[in-house]
């Protein structure tokens, strides 16, 4: 059976970043999209990108692909944004895959789930960027991508973009909690994802939020889309499938 993958991108990512996950779940039979979002294309306008403009790209996606019963997967901050596009398209999905990502409340920002020494680097480092933030290198290589060596860690470094920061500051708005919304739910944990400290991780304490869900678990770091895309398309495909 062939189905229908959109693969939406995390912060300092563009969809091109997905493009070696996609083709491998492509090799199965699918359909699979990868565009990039609003704050994240060249040329955009960071210090004004918020939220609101990120999830109506993805949703202006969509419609004008005119895309229906959609796996829809967010890999980290793009779970804030798939939560959106929940909200004002559910017709148009099949079932929700989020990797590693946030999940929120209603009136939650990304900030408000990430730890206290987290949103002050972004503070200091969006006040000295227009608003927009940069990932400091040793946090990427040690949190973001510890499962690489040092040269693929610069390589793919070399490949981040600046984010704007209100899409971090924002609060979402959801008129219906996500454990509600008659879509399929799914999970990917990568175990040794550290971008957040254990204590707060990833899962349970996020994932559970969805209700009723299908929990999918694989070695490798937040960044396996780079040291393993094979991997981690064999997850997604076990997340997204009926």
């Amino acid at each position: 059976m062939t189905d229908t993958y959109v693969l939406v991108h995390g912060a300092w990512h563009t969809g091109a970043e997905l493009e070696p996950v996609a083709q491998a779940i492509r090799a199965q039979g699918h359909h699979v999209h990868t565009p990039t979002l609003a704050g994240n294309r060249p040329g955009d306008d960071r210090s004004r990108t918020g939220l609101d403009d990120a999830i109506a790209s993805a949703v202006d996606y969509l419609v004008a692909h005119d895309l229906r019963e959609v796996r829809l997967v967010g890999h980290s901050y793009g779970g804030m944004v798939i939560s959106g596009v929940a909200q004002r398209v559910p017709e148009r999905l099949r079932r929700l895959v989020y990797i590693n990502a946030f999940v929120p409340l209603d009136g939650q920002s990304l900030n408000d789930m990430v730890p206290p020494h987290y949103t002050a680097l972004f503070d200091s480092l969006a006040a000295a960027n227009a608003q927009a933030v940069t990932l400091p290198f040793p946090i990427w290589r040690e949190a973001f991508i510890n499962d690489a060596d040092l040269a693929q860690a610069e390589a793919t470094y070399a490949r981040l973009n600046p984010h704007p920061y209100r899409t971090f500051t924002d609060p979402i708005r959801l008129e219906r909690p996500l454990h509600e919304l008659p879509v399929g739910k799914s999970y990917v944990n990568c175990q040794q994802d550290t971008a957040l400290p254990h204590s707060l991780g990833w899962h349970p304490r996020l994932s559970e939020r969805l209700g009723l869900f299908r929990l999918v678990e694989c070695p490798g770091s937040h960044e396996l889309l780079f040291t393993d895309p094979g991997r981690l398309a064999r997850a997604v495909v076990e997340a997204g499938r009926d």
